[in-house]
């Protein structure tokens, strides 16, 4: 016979971890109470929580987290990131070219120079991707110590303001947009290079964003000022590849900082994929015309 309360339950078996189902233990996540292994736990200020539980409220936070008024999210990691690549993009793409040409001052002579420089009848030929390779060359170390060193300046308050993702985009559309004028209004044959477009339109960029801020915009125009004058100045400076560029930053970085509050962090990205269509079909139209 079976008495009333059935047979007699063994021993219960050891909780086991929730990751390491062959790892039998007798620790648990303090936040969601689920038993976990030592290698599965992290020091929290009240017990340990699960990886699985700090990456949840990983997400969160980032969710949560306020935004600028450009969109991008406010971070705990206000590093430059985007900024220190694009001038050790440029540094190494000179170098390389000094080395080719087995010269620093004249690196312009390097075979590659020859095949990436912004020539408007060879990008109506069809290589248009002289309109971006064209924004990372430049002629000799003073060239490059400038724009660089002004990328500095300008880059890292605004790719804290605009987030990292929108200020690539107001970098590499400002330099596209400094292209196109020289395309649209240079002469044919006429090569041009440097990242000079796309650092005056990190100026145009910070004047919108100081007008967005309602912060003093003086010393700002002072040095654009100064800028453009200089680009009238001194030979061998684009004044057509500063100006589209110094527009395009501006304009794009309008968008971005302006707009429905609800919807800007989409409504600006989409804008600025507006800019660069048209600023394609620019470049089509005038490929067309040169050919």
């Amino acid at each position: 016979m079976t008495a009333p309360g059935g047979p007699t339950a063994g021993p219960e078996a050891s909780p086991v971890c929730v990751r390491h189902p062959d790892r039998p233990t007798s620790l648990a996540c303090t936040r969601c109470g689920r038993p976990a292994c030592p290698d599965c736990l992290r020091p929290a200020p009240v017990g340990a929580h699960c990886v699985d539980c700090i990456a949840e409220a990983n997400r969160a936070a980032a969710a949560t987290r306020p935004r600028t008024v450009g969109g991008g999210r406010s971070r705990t990691d206000d590093r430059p990131v985007v900024t220190i690549t694009l001038i050790a993009v440029n540094v190494a793409v000179f170098l390389l070219t000094a080395v080719s040409a087995g010269s620093a001052t004249a690196n312009y002579a390097s075979p590659w120079v020859d095949t990436a420089w912004l020539v408007p009848a060879d990008v109506a030929a069809g290589q248009w991707w002289r309109l971006v390779t064209a924004g990372f060359l430049h002629a000799g170390p003073l060239h490059v110590a400038l724009n660089m060193f002004a990328l500095w300046i300008l880059g890292r308050d605004l790719e804290l303001v605009l987030g990292r993702l929108r200020f690539s985009l107001l970098y590499g559309v400002s330099l596209l947009g400094g292209s196109v004028a020289v395309v649209l209004l240079g002469a044919p044959g006429q090569p041009v290079l440097g990242a000079s477009g796309a650092v005056f339109g990190l100026m145009g960029a910070l004047l919108v964003v100081l007008r967005r801020l309602q912060m003093n915009m003086r010393p700002a125009l002072v040095v654009i000022g100064i800028n453009v004058v200089l680009s009238i100045a001194v030979p061998g400076l684009s004044l057509l590849g500063h100006l589209g560029g110094l527009v395009t930053g501006a304009l794009v970085a309008a968008v971005l900082v302006y707009g429905p509050a609800r919807s800007r962090p989409a409504a600006g990205l989409l804008a600025v994929g507006g800019i660069v269509v048209v600023l394609v079909v620019l470049v089509a139209v005038r490929s067309l015309a040169l050919a």
